[in-house]
């Protein structure tokens, strides 16, 4: 029978969505408790069951009667996203480890992840350097990894790695959905915490079942990417994007109005030519008149932006990890 712990006592917090996952639950959670046991761990496991059609939460049911679970089920399938926000709002652990229900992530390895947030790390890693995956989805990630070290600066080399470690700090700033949890990394470096380290990790054949990610995946992933490396950039500073493009078709629309003036001075009062395009006949009036008045889009886009920001402006926007309290 299962121990009662207090939720302050819980050391590690174990976050795993699932999705028709019924035949790996019970090896699951049974490998968890052997390698939590045998390193004295107090720990919670957090099963966020995505919409299951199968058996997996009624195996769920059974399986909470031996074993610290808490497990929440979604009414459809929203995503893995989805899962793991749930599972990052509801820990109580001063470690949130991520690691998906198919049994290719390691239990064991869970011990080595603790120590290293422990020691100061916000984040920690795994990177799947052997994997038992069809070439289908080990190309694309490599391109997708490739990419997301480019565009993000940060060396790692699988971002999507389901198993991964979080200072309990962290944890509790992540707000992620469509398929941003490709990119936690990226997004706990914007968040401030930028203490992000990898850790070679056991990655295993699947043993029941067959993957749930097609290769659209890759595409919104993708897209999220973009949405991330924009909005945590320029969220509370619109007018810095904005306005930053209004100046530069301001100025590309001005040195068209520059050139046109110019050429027709030229041809007027130094090559006293008789004969010259008026400035409504020639294309480049046009576009001078087109960059203006994007210019001018893009100012009041910048400028609804910033009165956006303001009005939804909350303290509760800013991150404070620690505090100093010396009235006593």
């Amino acid at each position: 029978m299962k121990k009662k712990i207090s939720n302050q006592d819980i050391q590690i917090s174990i976050v795993v969505p699932l999705y028709n996952e019924e035949e790996s639950l019970t090896e699951l959670l049974t490998w968890i408790s052997h390698a939590m046991s045998s390193h004295g761990f107090t720990y919670e496991v957090l099963l966020i069951d995505d919409g299951s059609t199968d058996q997996s939460w009624q195996t769920i049911g059974v399986l909470a009667q031996n074993h610290p679970i808490r497990a929440f089920r979604f009414n459809r399938n929203y995503g893995k996203s989805a899962a793991l926000n749930v599972g990052f709002a509801e820990a109580f652990g001063d470690v949130v480890v991520t690691m998906d229900a198919d049994l290719q992530d390691s239990p064991d390895e869970i011990p080595a992840l603790y120590e290293l947030v422990k020691s100061g790390n916000h984040l920690v890693s795994g990177w799947k350097k052997k994997r038992h995956d069809p070439l289908s989805k080990t190309i694309p990630s490599k391109f997708f990894n490739k990419v997301t070290r480019l565009i993000s600066g940060i060396r790692l080399h699988d971002f999507n790695c389901g198993l991964k470690a979080y200072d309990h700090r962290l944890a509790k700033t992540l707000n992620i959905y469509g398929e941003m949890h490709r990119y936690i990394p990226v997004i706990a470096q914007r968040n401030g915490f930028d203490k992000i380290v990898e850790k070679p990790v056991e990655h295993r054949a699947r043993k029941y079942g067959k993957t749930k990610f097609g290769l659209s995946r890759f595409v919104y992933g993708f897209l999220d990417l973009i949405s991330i490396s924009f909005v945590s950039k320029y969220r509370k500073r619109p007018m810095h994007f904005f306005g930053s493009l209004g100046t530069l078709m301001f100025m590309l629309g001005f040195a068209f109005v520059l050139w046109i003036l110019g050429e027709k001075i030229l041809a007027i009062y130094v090559l006293k030519s008789p004969i010259y395009r008026d400035v409504v006949d020639q294309p480049l009036f046009f576009m001078a008149l087109t960059s203006i008045i994007l210019g001018v889009q893009l100012f009041l886009a910048g400028f609804v932006g910033e009165m956006l920001t303001m009005s939804n402006h909350k303290r509760s926007d800013y991150i404070i990890v620690d505090t100093i309290d010396d009235r006593s």
